[in-house]
């Protein structure tokens, strides 16, 4: 297959992959998203993994409709990667994505369910000794896969996930743990401690090119023993060499140069001659260690495989595990009507961040989760400023995102509907014609294939006059109930909305007040059926408290008036009151 039927591998790409890794090797590293080969091809990590994620899960990309959806994609794979036990996990779990087939989803769900029973059910001690163990012996190679097996079974995990190792035939992983520690990566050389004799002949060969390089030094050595004659130089010259280099004096005298020029060309020829000698038979003897250990790897050859796939697996899922009981994620319901509903949701995000998050129970579509209403196909969401409603459109878009991926998500219960797109706008304030036609090139396309479509769009106002956004997001309201998708518009514009279509409600995020530090408390909880207020008279309060200048009070004062002074002056006094 050429390299350039991959998405992203251009001319360039094709020919550092086919320098570096050869065509086939790396087409395997294509299919089997090992981003560690293409980076050290010479791709940045960025860009192998782009690749690796087209090329093993375009169509499920394909789910992620707008640039917004992307980055909340990306960032939850980086969130889940943090958690990952080895770095080969970790660049599993960011080329992770969205699944198209639901028994797959189910079946990633039933695999990371019981790497996290397996992980919940370990102490601290062996949390910490297992997580020792795959750093210690991190890396793609088949001698750490085998090592790390050997040394999760010494640590005494062998139930729940680790039973698949359990299995595995312990002997055979030793002998084939010996042979690849001695082998090098391409199987080709022996490393040193493999055999004790060629160890000898590796040394006395160095040893012999040691001595050829100084062999001034080693004429004058020889010289300082008072020798006098050719015959006495030669034999005070063996001397030395079989006591310096641990060799056989009859091997030197095998080697000498009979017809040497002078005695620095005698000394050089035959240490050159004598090292050939010994470089031989090191070779030879390597050529019969690394039979002998490709004959035990040989046999294990089949547990070796297994181990480094058990392995890999392990990894990988308990890393998904970890995500999940860091975060306290729950299994959702896949429901075959159309519906996204959450009891209790979080923003994994902002909580992973360490913010204070409140719960939220929330849905649109058919559903059976109590708490909130059921049947609406759209809901206009609307209510105060800094009232969490784009939070809560982000923590929607995460759980659909997570459910597709065949992940837990961020809520108590969940019940997700067969979702093929995901349309994700956050609000941008961009008031132009280009913006305009931007935004809806990427939210109405997706409603007009007839796939089941997720509108999440925010403030779409905020990007044309006040007049045309209400036609604008009342024509997109009525799109999506017309082509059956589900939909969740925050707006401001709720009373210029209506009439609604009857299959879409308008849901309310209210402001209660100030705090004694005249921070906005806010009940993020939406109220179903109801117009949320934007509740201007808690800002203003806060800003003629605020004020240090009497002119500037007096400013703010008139704004009172315009809102309602008795609104704000029982604003303060709450504040007040709170302290």
């Amino acid at each position: 297959m050429r390299l350039e039927a991959y998405w992203g591998v251009g001319p360039k790409t094709a020919e550092r992959l086919e320098t570096e890794l050869g065509t086939a090797d790396a087409v395997d590293a294509i299919e089997s998203a090992d981003v560690r080969a293409l980076v050290d091809a010479g791709l940045s990590r960025g860009r192998a993994t782009r690749i690796l994620r087209r090329a093993n899960g375009g169509a499920g990309l394909d789910a992620l409709a707008t640039d917004d959806a992307r980055e909340v994609y990306k960032d939850l794979v980086a969130l889940a990667a943090e958690h990952a036990v080895t770095p080969h996990a970790g660049d599993r779990i960011r080329v992770l994505t969205p699944l198209t087939d639901r028994d797959e989803m189910r079946a990633r769900l039933d695999d990371v369910e019981a790497a996290r029973e397996t992980w919940r059910g370990l102490n601290a001690d062996t949390r910490t000794a297992v997580l020792s163990v795959f750093d210690e012996h991190a890396g793609d190679s088949r001698r750490a896969a085998v090592r790390t097996a050997l040394a999760l079974l010494d640590e005494g995990a062998t139930d729940g996930v680790f039973a698949e190792l359990a299995a595995l035939d312990r002997d055979a992983l030793d002998a084939a743990a010996d042979a690849l520690q001695y082998l090098d990566d391409d199987g080709g050389g022996v490393r040193e401690g493999a055999d004790a004799k060629l160890d000898r002949l590796r040394e006395r060969a160095a040893t012999l090119s040691a001595l050829e390089r100084d062999t001034f030094d080693v004429l004058e050595a020889v010289r300082s023993e008072g020798v006098e004659g050719t015959e006495a130089f030669r034999e005070a010259f063996v001397q030395y060499v079989a006591s310096e280099a641990d060799v056989e004096p009859r091997l030197v005298r095998d080697a000498m140069a009979p017809e040497a020029a002078d005695a620095a060309d005698f000394v050089s020829t035959t240490l050159r001659d004598l090292a050939g000698d010994v470089r031989e038979r090191a070779e030879d003897r390597e050529r019969d260690v690394v039979a002998d250990l490709r004959g035990e790897l040989s046999a294990a050859r089949d547990e070796v495989e297994a181990a480094v796939d058990t392995v890999s697996d392990l990894a990988f899922h308990l890393s998904l595990a970890r995500f999940a009981e860091a975060h306290d994620l729950t299994r959702p319901a896949f429901v075959d009507g159309d519906a996204l509903a959450v009891e209790d949701a979080r923003n994994v995000a902002l909580a992973a961040d360490g913010e204070d998050v409140q719960p939220v129970t929330y849905a649109v579509g058919d559903h059976e989760l109590p708490g909130a209403p059921s049947g609406d196909r759209v809901t206009v969401l609307t209510g105060a400023n800094s009232g969490g409603k784009t939070t809560l459109l982000e923590t929607l878009c995460q759980v659909a995102l997570l459910a597709r991926m065949g992940l837990p998500v961020p809520a108590e219960r969940a019940a997700v509907g067969v979702i093929d797109s995901v349309v994700f706008h956050r609000r941008h304030a961009s008031f132009n014609a280009g913006v305009l036609e931007a935004t809806l090139n990427s939210v109405v396309p997706p409603l007009s294939t007839g796939e089941r479509t997720l509108m999440l769009v925010d403030e779409f106002e905020a990007i044309t006059e006040p007049g045309s956004a209400a036609d604008l997001l009342h024509g997109l309201v009525t799109l999506t109930v017309d082509e059956d998708a589900l939909g969740v518009f925050v707006t401001h514009l709720a009373d210029d909305l209506e009439p609604l279509p009857e299959a879409a409600r308008t849901d309310g995020i209210f402001a209660e007040g100030l705090d004694s530090d005249l921070d906005l408390l806010v009940d993020y909880q939406p109220r179903f059926d109801t117009v949320g207020k934007s509740t201007p008279e808690f800002i203003v309060s806060r800003l003629v408290a605020d004020a240090d200048d009497r002119a500037e009070r007096a400013g703010f004062r008139t704004l009172a008036a315009a809102v309602g002074e008795e609104a704000v002056q029982r604003t303060l006094a709450d504040a007040e009151w709170s302290e």
